[in-house]
């Protein structure tokens, strides 16, 4: 596999509340493993929050001696939770900090994917398909009908979070598991990407520049902030070969 990851604070943040972690060797008993998390909470609560997150999660897999991958994911999850609930209450200023989270591993032609928030993980080949569902009000409100999915990204309301990591004292993620295969590229990023351009203008530049991460990747980040940059934004790309 070719792997890319980059951050940018965005255009209008005065700093970077997402943390990614992208690795293709091995975690523990994982081949691989990609994560992006976006932090809230104000400023430093929310870069704490996104960066221990991650941090943790990759520790405790690697300690993991759960037998299935959803195993290890979900005890890891649940841990991590619990610590960051820990790190609120004894530090000053970080109460009601937490943060999304969209991880993946890849084996055997199969992708495990665990989520919680609105970071997004999408599987791109001939089309390009959102694989995680946004844990928001608005996603709830589409839900309901009570407003078409055409209104969603604009709302007034658009972030607010129906679940996240330190939010509550358990947090439930959402699981997949998803076919890929050779030529594949695998996107995960948080809402500050998605929220700044519709998926056919991700996959038309993801498209333009299949053989060159880097180049979709930097684009993207460029594509973000020229339609507002309005929040950071955290990108990790994978193309399986």
């Amino acid at each position: 596999m070719n792997t890319y990851s980059i951050t940018d604070i965005g255009l209008k943040r005065e700093n970077n509340q997402d943390y990614v972690y992208c690795n293709e060797c091995s975690v523990g008993a994982l081949p691989n493993l990609f994560i992006v998390a976006d932090g809230m909470g104000g400023h430093n609560a929310g870069d704490f929050a996104s960066r221990y997150c991650v941090e943790e999660m990759v520790k405790l897999i690697g300690e993991s001696e759960e037998k299935t991958v959803i195993g290890m994911l979900d005890s890891a999850v649940a841990k991590t939770n619990e610590l960051l609930l820990k790190q609120a209450r004894e530090q000053t200023g970080f109460e009601g900090m937490g943060t999304t989270l969209v991880l993946a591993t890849i084996m055997d032609q199969l992708m495990y994917v665990a989520n919680i928030g609105d970071s997004r993980l999408y599987l791109i080949n001939d089309t390009m398909k959102q694989i995680t569902e946004d844990h928001s009000l608005v996603e709830e409100m589409v839900k309901t009908g009570e407003i078409k999915r055409s209104e969603a990204r604009f709302h007034p309301k658009k972030n607010v979070i129906t679940r996240a990591v330190g939010a509550s004292l358990t947090v439930v993620p959402d699981y997949f598991e998803v076919s890929v295969k050779s030529r594949d590229i695998i996107l995960l990023c948080s809402d500050g990407l998605s929220n700044m351009l519709e998926d056919e203008e991700i996959l038309a530049i993801i498209r333009n520049n299949e053989d060159d991460l880097e180049a979709s990747g930097r684009e993207l980040v460029k594509r973000a902030n020229e339609n507002g940059g309005k929040d950071n934004i955290a990108i990790i790309l994978v193309r399986l070969d």
